[in-house]
């Protein structure tokens, strides 16, 4: 987990895939006191973190990127364009920075992996016939029952 973040100072951005690269600078971090565990320290310490990506306005993703993204993720995108990622379940505010970096990564990912083509399939002419013949069985078993 801490690798990543290392990374992440060492690299100049977020790899998301071999096209995408989101430069650090695109993303804003926030930070608040956070509830839960942690005893005196969530009364002190700003752990929550909140990252915020522009995704309307990102100079580092193509047109075809940003319609993908803001379709696919239009449930976690604001009005205004800006995808919000809440991470507090560690005490420490490093590792909540490294968990919303992971799941931003994992979402944008995910938006952009083109989709399968649907390969469109026939029914075998048994498997067909079987279905039928089952339709005709139960439909003769409750024909039977009505004539009592």
């Amino acid at each position: 987990m801490y690798v990543l973040l290392r990374e992440m100072i060492r690299m100049p951005g977020v790899f998301i895939n071999t096209n995408v690269n989101i430069p650090i600078s695109e993303l804003q971090f926030r930070f608040a006191r956070s509830g839960g565990h942690g005893g005196q320290n969530v009364n002190k310490v700003e752990t929550r973190v909140e990252l915020l990506f522009d995704v309307a306005h990102s100079r580092s993703l193509s047109d075809s990127d940003h319609e993908r993204i803001l379709k696919h993720l239009k449930s976690k995108i604001d009005t205004a364009g800006v995808l919000r990622i809440v991470a507090q379940e560690s005490r420490s505010q490093w590792r909540n920075r490294e968990d919303a970096v992971e799941r931003f990564a994992a979402l944008l990912r995910a938006a952009l992996k083109p989709k399968k083509k649907r390969i469109a399939t026939r029914i075998s002419a048994g498997a067909q016939e079987r279905r039928l013949e089952e339709k005709r069985r139960r439909s003769e078993i409750k024909k039977l029952r009505q004539q009592r």
